[in-house]
């Protein structure tokens, strides 16, 4: 049986400027920082979902959990692609399905 995904395909418009696609990254897949020498990770969004990056902008994960993703792109008014995809035996290991 085939199991069913998300793929979404987005970018943010180079009219929203360097600082809005900053915090859209920071918000989405998180970030390293340090402070006075210990170095820690701020949480993204994404590190609380399953989900393969497949390159800048294009993720695949579970139908379940695209809703999340695309209402914070929304936010930063993010141009948005989504499809349904047949999911690949390794994104089902990723994604857990």
């Amino acid at each position: 049986m085939q199991m069913m995904g998300k793929l979404i395909a987005f970018r943010i418009y180079k009219h929203a400027g360097q600082k809005a696609a900053n915090q859209l990254c920071k918000q989405l897949y998180g970030q390293g920082t340090s402070t006075r020498g210990k170095k820690y990770w701020r949480r993204g969004l994404l590190d609380e979902i399953p989900h393969r990056k497949l390159i800048r902008g294009v993720i695949v994960l579970s139908t379940r959990d695209a809703k999340e993703v695309i209402k914070l792109l929304q936010e930063f008014n993010a141009e948005i692609h989504v499809r349904d995809v047949v999911l690949t035996p390794e994104d089902r290991t990723v994604l857990k399905t």
